[in-house]
């Protein structure tokens, strides 16, 4: 649903009206990554990763579907909503939208994508540096649009969000045979590592120099990977959780060396382990109930099309449950995540 089109003079008004009342230095959200945090791109590509049809959407303003994977908004949505910009973070490829809608947020994310363009392949999906070259095309449409200051201004003190990384392992080293054959997990993860060290360094050579920098969560706690989890059935897989505390160690000694090296960037880690981690274990804490099935369908493996609007087994509210399908978390528990890292960017980057 497009919003009204804004003039370029009524949207720097508003710009700066919001800069004075509220000291916000966040003009706009910019996001890249992967179904945590794509609001509805894989809408207009070629693909099967996709979530455009009930129940998804069902608890998003207007109850439908947008491609969200997701019963309601995602983490984004609630960080810029925060920040005091627009409480949803429009997909770019949606034609929908325009650029004086993309003007206070964006979103470049691309569900079943991750790091390694091999990943993006599996199914189809926009590859992260595909992203960047939107992001690139997404710059000149703002010029053109603001001015080369104004646009300039915005991409300087826009808060870049960045989630990805969980397809790379699950999608695709665990899943097909090519890139274990290559690397051992140790060498796959610092394979990892150096493109997304060339990816934050493309992003400050265009601009960019807030930034939040998400990790992996708990992979091993996901509904799917419990299920098939044959060493100890509906428990954690604790070999992917191990993984994802290495990866995230790794990543966070990256996002320490860059915020040396890149003068006037500001990185910040966000890691999600311990926070997800607590929510799927203590679910009562943040008034869940539970954390070891999804809402949707049986709550074991159903993800995408098999997530389909006739499965009877679907449950009624999803503010219960800490995922809404066998990969991806409900509405409450993106809020929850958001509100968590809000406080420290909003300490950082206002």
């Amino acid at each position: 649903m497009a919003e009204h089109y804004l003039s370029p003079s009524i949207l720097c008004i508003m710009l700066t009206a919001l800069v004075s009342i509220t000291g916000a230095k966040v003009p706009a959200i910019i996001v890249f990554g992967d179904s945590s945090v794509d609001s509805g791109n894989n809408n207009f590509i070629q693909t099967m990763a996709r979530a455009n049809f009930e129940p998804y959407g069902r608890d998003f303003p207007g109850g439908r579907p947008t491609g969200r994977f997701c019963n309601g908004r995602l983490s984004s949505d609630f960080t810029s909503e925060a920040f005091g910009l627009k409480p949803t973070v429009p997909a770019y490829l949606d034609p929908s939208y325009n650029i004086s809608d993309f003007a206070t947020g964006v979103c470049f994310a691309s569900a079943g994508t991750g790091y390694d363009n091999s990943t993006a392949g599996v199914l189809g999906v926009i590859p992260l540096w595909r992203e960047v070259e939107y992001y690139k095309e997404y710059q000149h449409k703002l010029s053109a649009y603001l001015g080369r200051r104004k646009a300039a201004t915005i991409i300087r003190e826009s808060l870049y969000l960045v989630s990805i990384g969980t397809n790379d392992f699950l999608e695709n080293y665990y899943t097909l045979p090519d890139r274990r054959s290559q690397y051992s997990i140790s060498q796959y993860q610092d394979f990892l590592i150096g493109i997304a060290e060339v990816f934050l360094k493309d992003l400050y050579k265009l601009g960019a120099r807030k930034m939040s920098f998400t990790g992996i969560s708990p992979m091993g706690c996901l509904p799917l990977e419990r299920v098939t989890n044959l060493d100890d059935p509906f428990s954690c897989a604790k070999s992917y959780n191990d993984l994802a505390i290495d990866f995230n160690g790794r990543l966070r000694r990256l996002v320490r060396k860059l915020n040396q090296e890149l003068v006037g960037m500001k990185i910040y880690f966000a890691n999600p382990y311990d926070i997800i981690w607590d929510i799927v274990t203590k679910p009562s804490r943040y008034g869940l109930e539970v954390s070891s099935s999804a809402c949707c369908g049986t709550g074991l493996f159903e993800m995408g099309f098999l997530c389909g609007q006739d499965n009877p087994l679907t449950c009624s509210d999803a503010n219960k449950f800490v995922f809404w399908d066998a990969f991806h978390p409900t509405e409450k528990t993106n809020q929850i995540v958001s509100d968590y890292f809000f406080k420290h960017l909003k300490n950082l980057f206002h």
